[in-house]
């Protein structure tokens, strides 16, 4: 299944794309794609619905992030062994976990806003998780049950704040509005036989950035969720990205490029869908 989240920000509307690539209105079977409808099993009545007896939603409404009410934005730093090379660090040993705040969190298609005092704005398209059950102390065989799917993501960085302004830590450089950019649909795991072999892209302008493929990944989803609930308790809604492969500014070679207001950046991961965002002055 293929569940998206419509209309306009924070007023959206659950949603699935039927076999004709449009949308039909769930409302009246969950209230929202979010961690209260997996923890109750929203999954399951959804799949008994009669798609075919729904119409469509009429015209192109924007589309919202693919899941709502995140408690826990999670990121995964250096995890494509390609990329830790252009970034000239060795392949860490266990998964480099950060978070990225909620409120960073926006629509696929929304406008990515330049914060203030930004000098580094960056891209790195993702590959997302969706944790479905209360995931604490996962052994290695029952991590695939606390997956519910999977999404693209964009972790938008800012490489001053991230890198210069550290203070020892990621969060302020990834964590700005708009620079969580998910979905267009969240695709139950059941459509993705294997989350290790997906073709991966982004460009800026229309001109080659990033090209990767899921394979090279250090630590695999299922690994991250697992390595995860070693450490904290993860809830039904919670996310994951986990990671970019090599083609971020910040590793252009012979000089780091940046995003500035009015580029254009276009995603996408196979079988997941395509995200569009405009970069635009702060606001």
């Amino acid at each position: 299944m293929k569940l998206v989240r419509y209309g306009a920000p924070g007023r959206e509307k659950p949603g699935i794309i039927g076999e004709d690539g449009k949308i039909r209105d769930l409302s009246r079977i969950v209230k929202d794609i979010d961690g209260e409808m997996f923890a109750s099993g929203g999954l399951a009545k959804i799949k008994k619905a009669n798609l075919k007896r729904m119409k469509p939603v009429p015209g192109k409404p924007r589309l919202g992030p693919c899941v709502g009410k995140v408690g826990n934005f999670i990121a995964i730093g250096l995890n494509y062994s390609d990329h830790a090379a252009e970034a000239g660090m060795p392949i860490p040993k266990e998964p480099i976990i950060f978070n990225k705040a909620p409120t960073s969190i926006c629509g696929p298609n929304d406008d990515t806003m330049i914060p203030k005092d930004s000098l580094k704005l960056d891209w790195e398209v993702e590959i997302g998780i969706v944790i479905g059950k209360r995931a604490r102390y996962l052994t290695k065989e029952n991590t695939k049950a606390a997956i519910a799917g999977y999404f693209v993501s964009n972790d938008v960085s800012e490489r001053n704040f991230q890198i210069e302004r550290s203070g020892g830590q990621w969060n302020k450089g990834k964590s700005c509005e708009t620079f969580g950019p998910i979905g267009p649909w969240l695709v139950t795991k059941d459509e993705i036989k294997d989350p290790q072999n997906l073709d991966m892209w982004l460009d800026v302008n229309g001109e080659k950035r990033q090209r990767g493929n899921t394979k090279t990944m250090i630590f695999s989803c299922e690994h991250i969720v697992w390595y995860c609930s070693q450490f904290f308790v993860m809830n039904p809604g919670d996310i994951i990205i986990t990671g970019t492969p090599p083609g971020v500014g910040l590793g252009m070679k012979p000089t780091p490029q940046f995003l500035k207001a009015g580029d254009v950046v276009t995603l996408g991961i196979d079988k997941l869908g395509e995200q569009r965002q405009k970069v635009v002055p702060f606001k």
